[in-house]
């Protein structure tokens, strides 16, 4: 569902990514754990397209000073979904998909992405 889900924003619509959201994800996708799926160039091509069509926001002060998750590392992503007003957060993270907000799965989001 990750690679489909991505593959639907890439075509119809358009992530939103921080800074620190940002490099999280380019931290995790370059983990040796990815290797045997995904060559590392193929790894910096797909994030340089993310780039490329992101909607960039920048966090202020008063929205990164909210806590909302029990794990506080997981709070730049809801800030970064505040700053930018979008109506999901998509992520796989149980701690995030036990919250009080429209925060849905990977498979859930597909199912509500027009797909060609």
């Amino acid at each position: 569902s990750p690679a489909l889900l991505l593959q639907a924003l890439l075509e119809t619509g358009q992530p939103v990514f921080s800074s620190t959201t940002f490099a999280e994800l380019q931290e995790r996708l370059y983990r040796p754990k990815f290797d045997r799926y995904i060559s590392i160039d193929h790894r910096k091509q797909l994030l340089h397209d993310i780039s490329a069509i992101a909607y960039w926001v920048t966090v202020t002060n008063d929205i990164e000073q909210q806590t909302f998750s029990r794990d506080l590392d997981d709070d730049k992503f809801i800030h970064a979904a505040l700053t930018a007003k979008t109506p999901w957060l998509i992520t796989g993270d149980q701690d995030l998909l036990l919250m009080n907000l429209q925060v849905l799965s990977p498979t859930d989001a597909l199912k509500l992405m027009p797909l060609n």
